[in-house]
């Protein structure tokens, strides 16, 4: 039987002889992810539970902002390799105007954020289990996520998701903006976010300032990685 591991995606092979009926539980030799197994399951049936997040809503005119960023991109780059010894023509690159895709791993907050971030631009995917967000991260196109301590409980899902962070290269977690949405702490409390390796933190209770809050953290966050991003031909998230 092979099953894939949802958070560092290793594909195990375990022996039929030696594993119980139903489902069981085995931990990941990679990861140390402790991973939920059905061997009543069929790998269809397991390749369906690990469908990649869909879009949960999506701003009327994110499509439109994207293809405006890819030419925006396109034209830079052309100007960039015609132009010698001159300074190069100015294109708008306002970061509050980039579309931006992100994906929710929530609990109960999960329809209101979804609609709030939508209106804000965002294109937002909504994931139910810890193996669709990282099946969407996978695809490498969405920068943000947002998850709380009630997601996919039975699944381990916040904590999947804070190890997931944990165990990414520099590089990688880097290119990750990694949020929490939670009942207790205080919102962009820097100090409690360093020290859970994480970008950013929002109490629930400033869920509709969240668009605005998380303009502001990821300015500053792209000031921060401006001079890098440029030295590595990366835009900013």
């Amino acid at each position: 039987m092979i099953i894939r591991c949802d958070n560092c995606s290793v594909s195990l092979q375990l022996d039929e002889s030696k594993i119980p009926s139903g489902k069981f539980s085995v931990r990941c030799p990679r990861c140390q992810n402790l991973l939920r197994v059905d061997k009543g399951a069929s790998a269809v049936d397991q390749l369906a539970e690990n469908k990649a997040a869909p879009v949960g809503a999506e701003s009327p005119d994110f499509k439109a902002k994207e293809q405006d960023l890819e030419i925006n991109s396109a034209l830079k780059s052309l100007l960039s390799a015609l132009t010698v010894n001159q300074k190069s023509a100015a294109i708008n690159d306002d970061e509050e105007e980039k579309p931006r895709r992100i994906l929710l791993c929530l609990g109960s907050r999960q329809d209101e954020t979804a609609r709030l971030l939508a209106k804000a631009g965002y294109k937002v995917y909504v994931a139910q289990t810890p193996a669709q967000a990282n099946e969407r991260l996978r695809e490498g196109k969405t920068e943000l996520l947002i998850f709380s301590p009630d997601f996919a409980p039975d699944l381990g899902g916040a904590a999947i998701i804070q190890q997931r962070a944990n165990a990414m290269y520099s590089s990688e977690r880097r290119r990750l903006f990694l949020i929490s949405l939670e009942d207790q702490s205080t919102t962009m409390n820097a100090q409690d976010a360093f020290l859970r390796n994480l970008n950013l933190v929002v109490n629930t209770a400033d869920l509709p300032q969240l668009p605005l809050i998380l303009q502001r953290a990821l300015g500053d966050y792209n000031d921060l990685y401006h001079y890098f991003n440029n030295a590595a031909g990366l835009q900013a998230l």
